[in-house]
């Protein structure tokens, strides 16, 4: 293994000094609703591809400004992440802007958005995924038993050699959440600014803790918005999907029970959760005509799961396929068509793999399965299945970042009660893990996401409250839904 560099609190990015970033028009897929009524500028700052060797190859990565429009009111910088990893974040603020980020939030701070390295705009990456690959989500599929384990790491062994393959320059190795940390104080710098302030949600949660406990002196107020429960995904992170599920899908069934009428999901709770089975049980036998299998099936019901706005969506695609038969026929993809989600997929794989060591023994994964599918019926069997983290090419570089507990109380943790990708726990566990350094703030609402996105009221008041003014809460809260 090569000399690792140690991820630990007050780590220095030093190196050569930051030129000043030169401001200008963001490329066009860089998108700034007209509602927002404010202009976006971006602009590319260099950083070193491997941090042991600062000086050495560098590359370059693209952040994007809205600006305070009221000078006499800001008072700095607020950076943001929207998870993945791999994520496009230029647009991010444009983004929540567009959805009600508070006007003080916005004459408070300069909105930098990124693509974090890898992504994007940013020195982009690909393992060469095409539309018609096996390998369609990073979220491993449902497996029914052993033999479809088997089958989906033969699957995930050809995806690690491609991505291998395919990394000519040598830059995946370097794609960590450790490393995009020490990027974005890197970018911090560059901005001229002594601190930066912080919003990251899902994954943004991990790089969001990284930052923090890395550099705890250059950190000013920090958001983590469902949380990761870490500063990376590993195998048991993966796993609480299917916690998150158990716990948000009553609320779907619960809504759907009160729209049987128009939906005919079942009357109760109960009987729209055998109705998942029954539709997922059967396209696993016969798939629908419009391609939909019992894996896809259930990867589709956990991601509805996001938000109550997809519900109906939801409802409407499991009413068509009640009756087998009723579906259109697919549109079959174009062969070896370059997948859209290229890039994603492969940053999603290379920091999750880079961060941590993963179990390489697929029957350590068999087991997993089949514990998983017991426990957690409606999803189990899916997160617990093999990645291709288990044949990547590289071992970890160094070991994950540790979660410090020592530095300013500077971090608000938000976490509604019922999330499918990221359940209460996640929130609980860095809640602990940071100590008194952070405060947890638990909403009483269902879905993915909390400040702005989520629309409970409490949560938004009291983090706009903390941006803007810095009143963190005194102790731990609890938001009621509303």
């Amino acid at each position: 293994m090569a000399a690792v560099i140690p991820a630990t609190a007050g780590e220095s990015t030093a190196g050569k000094p930051p030129a000043g970033l030169q401001w200008a028009a963001c490329p066009q897929d860089v998108v700034v609703p007209p509602v927002v009524q404010a202009s976006v500028q971006c602009a590319k700052v260099p950083v070193p591809l491997d941090y042991r060797d600062p000086d050495g190859t560098q590359i370059e990565l693209m952040v994007s400004r809205i600006a305070s429009a009221k000078p006499e009111k800001r008072r700095g910088v607020l950076m943001f992440n929207p998870g993945g990893p791999g994520g496009t974040g230029l647009d991010q603020p444009g983004f929540l802007a567009s959805k009600g980020l508070p006007a003080s939030v916005m004459d408070a701070y300069d909105l930098i958005g990124m693509d974090t390295r890898g992504v994007g705009h940013s020195t982009p990456v690909s393992c060469g995924f095409t539309a018609d690959d096996a390998y369609w989500g990073n979220i491993p599929p449902y497996a029914a038993d052993d033999a479809a384990v088997s089958r989906q790491a033969e699957i995930v062994k050809e995806v690690a050699a491609r991505c291998a393959a395919n990394d000519t320059e040598g830059r995946l190795r370097h794609l960590t959440t450790a490393n995009m940390a020490r990027d974005l104080d890197r970018i911090r710098a560059a901005l001229g600014e002594e601190k930066a302030s912080f919003y990251g949600a899902s994954y943004g949660s991990a790089l969001g803790a990284a930052y923090v406990s890395m550099f705890p002196d250059t950190t000013d107020r920090v958001v983590l918005d469902s949380n990761l429960g870490d500063t990376h995904l590993d195998r048991a992170g993966l796993r609480r999907y299917a916690l998150g599920m158990e716990q948000t899908f009553p609320d779907f069934a619960k809504w759907a029970a009160a729209r049987h009428d128009s939906y005919g999901l079942g009357r109760t709770p109960q009987q729209v959760r055998r109705t998942y089975f029954a539709i997922a049980e059967r396209l696993d036998d016969e798939p629908a005509a419009d391609g939909l299998t019992g894996s896809i099936f259930r990867h589709l019901t956990f991601a509805w799961l996001y938000g109550e706005m997809q519900y109906g969506n939801m409802a409407r695609v499991w009413q068509s396929h009640l009756n087998p038969g009723t579906a259109a026929a697919p549109v079959p993809p174009p062969a070896a068509a370059p997948n859209p989600v290229d890039n994603a997929l492969t940053v999603f794989l290379a920091v999750s793999c880079n961060d941590v060591e993963w179990p390489e023994d697929v029957d350590t994964y068999r087991r997993a399965v089949a514990q998983d599918r017991e426990r957690f019926p409606l999803f189990g069997a899916a997160s617990a299945n093999i990645t291709p983290c288990a044949f990547w090419k590289h071992e970890p570089a160094e070991a994950p970042v540790a979660v410090s507990a020592e530095g300013p109380r500077n971090v608000l943790i938000l976490q509604n009660r019922h999330d499918p990708v990221t359940p209460l726990l996640g929130g609980e566990l860095l809640r602990k893990k940071f100590g008194e350094r952070a405060r947890l703030v638990t909403v009483n609402e269902s879905g993915h996401g909390v400040y702005v996105l989520g629309g409970n009221g409490c949560a938004l008041n009291l983090t706009t409250s903390y941006l803007v003014e810095g009143a963190m809460p005194a102790k731990d809260t609890t938001c009621q839904g509303g």
